[in-house]
């Protein structure tokens, strides 16, 4: 049999990642019910508040120190892609754009030439609890569009296909493709400038629920891709001929079909998969340009300009208690997903 994993890494914070992708961060918080405010009812007293990264009472505030989430912050130079399993995300940003989506919702911003949001993570519910569970992906941009306009695309629930593939023994393995396509089901194009939106990217972000005992398997890329599928809860699983038992990111081989098959629990992963852009990375904090003259000249075009400023009265805009999921464009067009 061919090797089917040829690395694995332990899962840390944040996980890592190979070209075209940057970083990538998996959040699960077991938020309580709200206060009037939107955040937690529960005391915050005794954390580390602005930089709250250490898991009590079941969640953490981040660099929230009233909402939880990630205030007012800025970025250059590639994209963030937020898929949103469980709860809820406020978006605001420097465009005077702003958006509430989870629940199976995909947030794709490319942040191209400079642009300033914040991400809150709303306690909408106060007779109930508020958990969250999300991913958020950076992807990076090739030197030729990292000076694109910013633009975000929402990636509503009812199109993002769930595909179920049921085993010869009729135990089922769930596929949810953010990104890429699986038996000619594709969600909707990602921006116009992405890396993503190029075909011979085969860029696919793929999350896989398996039954106890499920096995699927993955087709195999073409040439030159690189893939790493992210086991991050259940007991085991088998990839190939490899039995991995702790939570970790496995490298796969290209171009082979690799059976995948769940131990005595049910688990999950996520599958990052693309072709590398191949060229050289500076990054620093929220910015990532190709040279560190660059990336200096982000430094100082953001001191000069803030990106447009910030036209929020707060950092840690979150939008009313009632509102549901919604996206409002810069020019004040408003979508909303159809269920």
């Amino acid at each position: 049999m061919a090797i089917a994993v040829t690395q694995v890494v332990p899962l840390g914070f944040p996980w890592v990642t190979v070209d075209p992708f940057l970083f990538c961060v998996y959040h699960l918080d077991a938020y309580p019910a709200g206060n009037a405010d939107q955040g937690p009812v529960t005391s915050l007293a005794g954390r580390s508040l602005g930089h709250d990264f250490t898991v009590r009472d079941g969640f953490r505030m981040y660099h929230g120190d009233r909402v939880p989430g990630f205030p007012q912050h800025p970025h250059r130079g590639f994209e963030t892609v937020t898929v949103v399993r469980r709860g809820l995300v406020d978006h605001a940003d420097s465009l005077g754009a702003t958006a509430r989506y989870g629940a199976g919702d995909v947030q794709w911003l490319t942040t191209g030439a400079g642009i300033q949001h914040a991400e809150m993570f709303p306690c909408v519910h106060t007779d109930r609890a508020n958990p969250l569970e999300l991913f958020q992906i950076w992807l990076n941009l090739p030197g030729a569009d990292k000076m694109v306009e910013p633009h975000f695309k929402m990636l509503w629930a009812d199109d993002v296909p769930t595909i179920e593939r049921r085993d010869d023994r009729g135990r089922i393995t769930k596929i949810t493709v953010a990104a890429g396509s699986l038996d000619g089901r594709s969600p909707p194009s990602p921006p116009p400038s992405s890396w993503a939106s190029r075909e011979t990217s085969d860029v696919a972000i793929w999350t896989l629920q398996l039954q106890p005992g499920a096995r699927f398997v993955l087709p195999p890329v073409s040439e030159g891709a690189e893939r790493v599928l992210y086991f991050f809860d259940g007991d085991q699983v088998a990839v190939g001929d490899h039995v991995q038992r702790t939570h970790g990111a496995m490298a796969l081989a290209r171009e082979i079909s690799i059976p995948v098959v769940a131990g005595d629990a049910p688990c999950q992963m996520l599958l990052l998969q693309g072709r590398p852009i191949g060229e050289p990375v500076a990054q620093r904090g929220p910015f990532v340009m190709s040279t560190e003259t660059e990336l200096a000249q982000a430094f100082a075009d953001y001191r000069r300009t803030q990106f447009g400023g910030w036209p929020w009265p707060g950092a840690d805009p979150v939008h009313a208690r009632s509102e549901g999921r919604f996206a409002r464009r810069p020019d004040g067009k408003i979508e909303r997903p159809t269920s």
